[in-house]
């Protein structure tokens, strides 16, 4: 079936936009804004995160680097500081790099057309629509997980929305709906009805104005819809880090491999393919690393964890105290243990950081 061929499209727009002007009350501080930066930089934080969460950071950075160009000049390691805790760091890195590009070969000025915007770093349709649209009131509707999820259930669709044909699909159904007048208040109101009303999860449709005509809601399939066909399958892993301390100083490493964490730091690493013993580790380290008479193990943490979008990762911590200086390759350095809080860590380690040094 083709996305124009289906019915009640009128009556969607209509009792969605009546909704927003009535009874969306959602708050957020780039709401209205027109500064395509502002704009640009909350939805790269929104990206897999959650508002609750990224209010806080939009704020920061915007306090600490008000326009691209401030951003474009700022040290990498201060922001990816500030960053710290967001996850998903490729979005600081394509944040910068972008900042950069804007500056330095379009002058400091945003791209003003939806095919400009979407050829930058970091920027997706979504992204791409979502700035067109708020920024410069262009006809382009965002297509999101809020967006499927909605569009599924009122029409009662069931091409799944991971597939190339859903996909395709969604997109051109959301460009039907779209109103191409007010672009930018039919976007924020779908997109806060999915935060607010249709829910992935316990969803109000007791008062929901579209109700009436929802397909899912009156055949009793709003728990079955949106489909998808793919599943993620994640992966475990073990993580045993090193605290080597020499005096005031504790040994770190700032993370470039192509791997999770990249640009950020982090301490000497062990990485296994099942859980170990965390004190078999300690004396493997010991043994291949800091071999010395007078090193000690002084501290073995419990086990944390952290979930990453496909993988699962295991982390535990081993305090060694050096009576020697070790001379470290491949990127490591001695840094002060009071000026480690000037560092990007992953979440895990921060975490662990500031529980470790609060309470010794």
């Amino acid at each position: 079936m083709s996305p124009k061929a289906l019915t009640n499209g009128s009556f969607f727009q209509k009792n969605l936009l009546e909704w927003h002007h009535i009874a969306n009350n959602r708050n957020m501080p780039w709401k209205g804004v027109k500064d395509p930066y502002k704009i640009w930089l909350s939805e790269i934080i929104l990206q897999q995160t959650r508002v609750e969460q990224g209010t806080s950071y939009y704020l920061d950075f915007i306090k600490k680097y008000p326009n691209v160009i401030a951003l474009s000049k700022a040290d990498e390691k201060e922001v990816f500081k500030l960053w710290e805790g967001l996850g998903y760091y490729n979005r600081c890195r394509n944040l910068l790099f972008t900042a950069r590009f804007i500056s330095s070969e379009l002058r400091g000025k945003f791209p003003k057309n939806y095919s400009s915007i979407l050829s930058l770093k970091g920027v997706g349709p979504y992204t791409a629509a979502a700035i067109a649209s708020f920024a410069y009131d262009l006809p382009h509707a965002v297509v999101d997980g809020n967006v499927t999820r909605i569009l599924s259930r009122f029409f009662g669709i069931n091409v799944p929305i991971d597939s190339t044909k859903g996909k395709l699909f969604f997109a051109e159904l959301a460009d039907s709906l779209l109103d191409k007048k007010k672009p930018a208040l039919y976007n924020q109101a779908i997109m806060d009805f999915g935060a607010t009303v249709c829910k992935p999860k316990a969803p109000i449709c007791e008062s929901c104005p579209l109700s009436g005509l929802c397909v899912a809601f009156n055949t009793n399939k709003v728990s079955a819809l949106p489909i998808k066909n793919k599943t993620i399958q994640k992966k475990e892993r073990w993580f045993y880090f090193t605290l080597a301390f020499y005096k005031d100083k504790l040994l770190v490493k700032r993370r470039t491999e192509k791997d999770i964490w990249r640009g950020l730091y982090a301490f000497h690493l062990t990485e296994v393919s099942a859980k170990a013993k965390p004190e078999k580790m300690a004396r493997q380290v010991i043994k291949e690393v800091f071999h010395h008479p007078k090193t000690k193990l002084t501290k073995i943490s419990p086990s944390y964890t952290q979930q990453l979008t496909h993988q699962t990762v295991h982390v535990s911590f081993l305090h060694l105290q050096l009576s020697k200086l070790f001379v470290m390759e491949d990127g490591y350095e001695w840094i002060a243990q009071d000026k480690i809080k000037d560092l990007g860590f992953p979440r895990v380690i921060a975490n662990y950081l500031k529980s470790c040094f609060t309470s010794d």
